[in-house]
């Protein structure tokens, strides 16, 4: 072999090796590994279907840091492609970071595909994010975009219009959708997004009339109709509504979700009628969906059938609405002074539902501190695991409740009751090794370790463990070690408490630029940061 010709073309043995160990590790399972493998390839051999491969086996990875390197990697090999870039725009939307996904939006939509820029803002809206940064940057493009050179332009310009409208500017909104009216009065989009804007201005004529418009156009939308329903209902046009509701009803027959979802819209404005005409016809079929029950006995609890009510709310079956029912009966029958009464409620409950059982009890244990009354609480709990004293749920609830009160030591008790029975609860792994760690314990730091890498083994994927191995690592005094975890953890979850501990452990670091960048976003993004402000007391130096 040392005289044979070098390979310029195919694989070498290096590289074939490589490849065959990742593809085995992806069939075993170890998608870690066979991301890596994969990556390095495609680094290598400059080819953008390893990366893609890369991309697939690090989605099984649960490992976000490293999804984001393979789909990186990816774009940059092939920059013209649009999965990679709808991936990076989704990683971004993942992690909070609005702004990034709309840059990776708007490179989709300069290659002239659709980028969805207004179901985007919509999003956006719903969540609660600053639309002014939004705003600013899709101005930025449509200076530089032209009717003629992007094919999806007006999406563009719906976007503006709401993100426009969000934040004060809603002549300048209303002035692009009358020049889009003009020019692309056809599109649906156009009179669906005059409709929404006119609901949330409070101008009901003026959302009936975009909607009519809308319904021309596309006759039968369900769209339409449900925006033209909700418009009669704002001008107290009960009648018109349910003639809409009618006609969406006939298009979808037996579709039981949308009558619910109708029925709410009535309940909402509180016409309880109309909403039960909508219901009744569930309730009365041979398997009623568990939320007709449920918004049945919203309507009662409304008009104070307080029995009714509470006859209603038992008949939701184990499902969705199944504990926001109990919690609403007792929580009906405490405000009306009969607060033996929703205990006896919830015991019987506890009794028909047996499967709920460690629900219901941490339902009323909610009830009571909500009532003042923790001293009853801490009793049930004591009561129910003196019944059933390998619990885990309840155990697992009475050991937060004492760390919450900074008794440790009984915390600890319980957590390690569950460790004993069920080695393998990640939960209770993880939050008596975070303690031990957060305490800076400092002759227990190896025990917290080993508490946290065992539930980081059981659930590699979660973010609040990597949290704590982060965490674990910097309290041992080896914050470059702690950094990645942390990172990935936050990169996974955007939590003020990890926010808090990242930005720690890059000040450490000396990255303090970054660190800054981190408690910034954390205070933009946070109503309540009790972490971050206890950090910025120690490290004042932190603050943005």
């Amino acid at each position: 072999m040392t005289t044979a010709p070098p390979i310029e073309r195919g694989l070498d043995a290096e590289g074939l090796a490589t490849l065959l160990t990742a593809e085995l590790a992806g069939q075993r399972g170890d998608y870690r590994r066979a991301t890596l493998g994969y990556l390095a390839m495609a680094e290598r051999y400059s080819g953008a279907q390893l990366a893609e491969r890369a991309t697939l086996a690090a989605r099984f990875s649960n490992d976000i840091l490293l999804l984001e390197q393979s789909v990186n990697t990816w774009h940059q090999l092939a920059p013209a492609a649009e999965a990679p870039l709808r991936l990076l725009a989704g990683l971004a939307l993942q992690r909070g970071d609005w702004t990034k996904a709309l840059e990776w939006r708007l490179v989709l939509a300069e290659q002239g595909q659709h980028a969805e820029l207004a179901l985007f803002a919509e999003l956006a809206l719903e969540t609660s994010t600053d639309p002014l940064p939004l705003r600013e940057r899709l101005g930025s493009y449509l200076e530089r975009a032209t009717p003629g050179t992007h094919p999806h332009y007006h999406d563009a310009v719906l976007a503006m219009a709401i993100l426009e409208a969000a934040t004060g500017q809603r002549r300048q909104a209303e002035l692009r959708l009358d020049q889009l009216a003009r020019d692309h009065s056809e599109l649906p989009a156009l009179w669906l997004t005059r409709s929404q804007l006119a609901l949330e201005a409070d101008n009901p004529r003026q959302a009936r009339e975009a909607a009519g418009r809308g319904l021309e156009i596309s006759p039968g939308d369900p769209r339409f109709l449900l925006l033209l329903a909700q418009a009669e209902l704002m001008l107290g046009n009960v009648a018109a509504a349910e003639r809409h509701t009618s006609a969406l009803l006939d298009e979808h027959v037996g579709n039981q979700e949308l009558r619910l979802s109708l029925a709410n819209l009535y309940l909402e404005d509180g016409y309880y009628e109309a909403a039960r005409r909508l219901l009744l016809p569930l309730v009365s079929s041979d398997e009623p969906p568990p939320g007709a029950f449920y918004l049945m006995g919203i309507i009662a609890e409304e008009e104070d059938e307080v029995d009714n009510a509470l006859l209603y709310y038992r008949q939701v079956s184990p499902g969705g609405d199944f504990l926001r029912a109990r919690l609403r009966a007792a929580r009906m029958l405490i405000e009306d002074d009969r607060l033996l009464d929703a205990r006896a409620f919830l015991r019987i409950e506890r009794l028909r539902h047996e499967t709920r059982f460690s629900e219901l009890v941490a339902l009323e244990v909610e009830l009571l501190g909500e009532a003042g009354l923790p001293a009853e609480a801490d009793a049930l709990l004591n009561r129910e695991l003196a019944r059933t004293p390998n619990d885990e749920a309840l155990l697992y609830l009475r050991g937060m409740r004492a760390w919450e009160r900074g008794d440790i030591e009984a915390m600890e008790r319980d957590l390690g009751r569950i460790i004993e029975s069920n080695p393998d609860n990640a939960a209770a792994l993880n939050a008596l090794g975070y303690t031990l760690a957060d305490l800076n314990v400092e002759d227990r730091l190896a025990e917290a370790r080993e508490l946290i890498e065992r539930a980081h083994a059981l659930e590699p994927g979660n973010p609040a463990i990597m949290d704590s191995l982060g965490w674990v690592y910097y309290r041992l005094g080896d914050p470059e070690r702690a950094l990645p975890w942390l990172e990935r953890a936050y990169a996974s979850m955007l939590d003020q408490e990890i926010a808090a501990n990242l930005a720690e452990v890059l000040w450490v670091l000396e990255k303090q630029d970054q660190a800054r960048r981190v408690v910034e976003q954390a205070l933009d993004h946070f109503d309540e940061h009790p972490r971050i402000d206890a950090l910025l007391e120690r490290i004042p130096e932190l603050a943005p």
